[in-house]
């Protein structure tokens, strides 16, 4: 199961530590869900409550207990600190209530504070949770960002996948991952990719092994994760197949429960395939953009066809 660490949030986000009972290397969340105790502080809802998830006071929660008996505020914070959730975090720098501070100590709850405003740490908080926390797999094959668009490129070892991926660099794309590409599911609709700390920003080349791209191209030949838009599978050629000449049809990929445009490319010998990779990636984003020059030739083949039967 994925997680993360509190100590990684803290340093993630530059949160100080309130109160600390263990180290917060200790501490591990592991839902990218957040919460605003609204309901719990007022009423003592806690049906469908989380314990596992990251609990967020601001300035609502705040006026609301600042506004009832001292009796009464650490009757409902008891109840609410009593399910032990991994943490709490008071945005804005707020004021924190001696009741809140003795049912931190009771049930050794870490409280942590931010200067930021409510709604940018939390937005900021979730992006970073379902990005390490997300559903995620692992894939064989390059990503590559190619004129804005995440390409990445499957296909059988020894295609020439990590040959192209270098070829594209030199000609001032950035490279994300070769061999292996971490994919994690980020919201419905985006998938984002990135490679294992351990291998980041190396290529494997047969013959001549493994080179550092950041030291050998600079900091601006890399990424270090990037959307996922477009997915091309290199195939060595086959004479028995029919491969698409036209692309009036457009296929997909599911990945992740997301569908990813997705293009067979034959390969074999005198075939440029950084160029086709760079024509694909314009393409596609062409088409994101509302044309496709396929529908477009298609459409003026067939007023072509129509005027000149009104002709005879």
């Amino acid at each position: 199961m994925a997680k993360v660490t509190l100590k990684v949030l803290i340093e993630e986000f530059g949160l100080a530590q309130v109160t600390r009972f263990k180290d917060p290397s200790d501490i591990e969340i592991i839902s990218a869900e957040v919460n605003r105790p609204g309901l719990q502080i007022a009423v003592g809802y806690f049906e469908y409550f989380s314990c596992d998830r990251v609990q967020i006071i601001g300035m609502v929660e705040t006026k609301y207990m600042s506004g009832i008996l001292a009796e009464e505020r650490e009757k409902r914070l008891d109840e609410y600190f009593s399910k032990k959730f991994p943490c709490i975090v008071v945005a804005r720098g707020l004021e924190i209530f001696n009741e809140m501070l003795a049912m931190s100590r009771k049930y050794e709850v870490p409280i942590l504070t931010t200067g930021d405003s409510t709604s940018r740490f939390q937005a900021g908080l979730i992006r970073f949770l379902n990005l390490h926390l997300g559903p995620n797999i692992t894939r064989h094959g390059v990503l590559i960002e190619v004129y804005g668009e995440g390409v990445l490129i499957v296909g059988e070892s020894g295609v020439g996948k990590s040959e192209t991926a270098l070829e594209l660099v030199k000609r001032g794309h950035r490279l994300v991952a070769d061999d292996i590409v971490e994919i994690t599911k980020v919201s419905d609709t985006t998938l984002i990719g990135r490679s294992p700390e351990i291998i980041r920003h190396f290529i494997e080349i047969r013959g001549i092994g493994f080179i550092d791209v950041k030291n050998l191209y600079g900091v601006g030949s890399v990424k270090v994760i990037e959307s996922i838009d477009l997915v091309i599978d290199l195939e060595i050629w086959d004479e028995t197949k029919v491969y698409d000449r036209v692309g009036l049809e457009q296929k997909y990929i599911n990945i992740l429960g997301i569908d990813l445009p997705y293009i067979l490319v034959p390969v074999r010998e005198g075939r440029n395939l950084a160029i086709i990779i760079e024509v694909a990636a314009m393409n596609n984003r062409q088409k994101n953009m509302g044309y496709n020059a396929a529908q477009a030739l298609n459409e003026r083949v067939f007023r072509a066809s129509e005027e000149s039967r009104g002709e005879n």
